[in-house]
């Protein structure tokens, strides 16, 4: 009997991780407001890609300099902000177009 992919444990660990994130998101987007697509803008002026990518580099950084500290959230979080990120580009696609 040949296996579906719906059926294997990869299908099911990655499907839950995939909900898990996006419960995550969800959550944080009501929490914050849509602060990444719409932010207040009071002191920095910047396009939602640009402050896409500061937030991955604060991640990053935060990774190399205390690996140990946190690393699931901040794994999660660089997860959350690479997916945000090619929003911002889908988007910016779309605009062009």
């Amino acid at each position: 009997m040949e296996t579906k992919i719906e059926d294997t444990e990869f299908y099911e660990e990655l499907s839950k991780v995939m909900s898990e994130l996006k419960t995550l998101l969800l959550r944080k987007n009501t929490q914050y407001g849509d602060s990444i697509f719409n932010p207040v803008r009071v002191f920095s002026k910047g396009d939602p890609m640009e402050q896409i990518r500061v937030r991955i580099d604060d991640k990053i950084s935060r990774m190399n300099s205390s690996p140990h500290d946190y690393l699931d959230d901040t794994v999660t979080d660089l997860i959350g902000y690479l997916i945000m990120y090619q929003m911002a580009m889908r988007r910016n696609r779309a605009l062009r177009n």
